[in-house]
């Protein structure tokens, strides 16, 4: 019976796969290491399947360049569209673009701002993002508790501000420290370096020449924490006097932690969001319907489980 329940759900997935679709892909940007294995991901996962086109563009962190882009797609006749936003509050154009059109939509990675609101044939594919900046930060204070804290000043290094992900992160973090068990710690700066790591680099820079004592970095992504960490190092700070935090897990990241630079980071399932998203634009584009939001779980690496995610994102 379990054979025969098998070939069948195995039958299922190749007659979903083999239909002909072309899907329009825009990405707010290919250099990012993140949103590069995402893409990637849908792209190895769209060449297993016969007959799926993926036409994918980068709007290089253009937003009017984006919304041309799904314009583009919707008059070309795709037949969905996948978008991973530049800026999460812009999204209702695109959203009225491609309903207009009678396309599918699907967001991917970063949640619209009218996410609650998406017509039947839009949907949004990621992760929760209220886990992500609350499990880096339990782990950053369990860290500090372990090392005998009592209290504990850290910086806190956002992503872009426009950004749904960056202000729920940020947002995670505030609200791990309001709680009674991680009051000790006290962040006391906050700005944004855009995702960046040069930007977040530069920015650790300045933290460091006001010889303000620190005892921690809690980053809203792994590149943001490489930069600090690059920063650190150059001015000899003893990265084991220091706990640093990120989110995604990528490789650089992980490498980082296998170092002793990062003691924390959130896997964030770059490939399966990315297919996630495929097979949502597919489902919407013969028809069939798709939950308005499709969440791919949240998990925390750290130095002991870091062998589970070497092979991931």
């Amino acid at each position: 019976m379990k054979k025969l329940l098998l070939g069948v759900a195995f039958a299922a997935l190749m007659s979903s796969s083999a239909m002909a679709a072309k899907i329009g892909v825009s990405m707010a940007k290919f250099d990012d290491n993140f949103l590069t294995v995402l893409r990637n991901g849908m792209i190895e996962q769209a060449k297993g399947m016969s007959g799926v086109e993926l036409q994918v563009e980068d709007a290089q962190n253009d937003v009017a360049k984006q919304l041309d882009q799904i314009k583009n797609f919707a008059a070309s006749g795709v037949d969905a569209i996948i978008v991973n936003p530049v800026d999460t509050s812009a999204t209702q154009a695109m959203s009225d673009a491609a309903a207009a059109a009678k396309i599918p939509l699907v967001y991917v990675n970063r949640q619209p701002v009218n996410v609650d609101t998406l017509p039947d044939n839009q949907a949004f594919v990621a992760s929760n993002e209220a886990d992500s900046g609350t499990l880096e930060t339990k782990e950053v204070c369990r860290l500090f508790k372990e090392a005998g804290k009592k209290e504990a000043n850290v910086y806190v290094i956002m992503g872009e501000l426009s950004n749904q992900a960056a202000v729920q992160r940020t947002k995670d973090i505030d609200d791990v420290i309001a709680t009674p068990d991680c009051s000790f710690i006290k962040i006391i700066d906050k700005q944004t370096s855009n995702w960046d790591r040069d930007q977040a680099q530069n920015l650790m820079t300045n933290w460091l020449s006001t010889g303000k004592k620190f005892d921690g970095v809690i980053a809203n992504n792994d590149e943001s924490a490489i930069g600090a960490i690059q920063a650190m190092k150059a001015a000899n700070v003893d990265m084991k006097s220091v706990v640093v935090g990120g989110v995604d897990a990528t490789q650089d990241a992980l490498a980082a932690m296998q170092a002793g630079d990062l003691d924390a980071t959130v896997f964030q399932d770059a490939a399966g969001q990315g297919a996630g998203a495929l097979d949502a634009a597919l489902k919407l584009a013969k028809g069939e319907k798709v939950e308005h939001k499709v969440y791919v779980p949240f998990q925390l690496v750290t130095p002991a489980n870091i062998d589970k995610f070497l092979k991931k994102n």
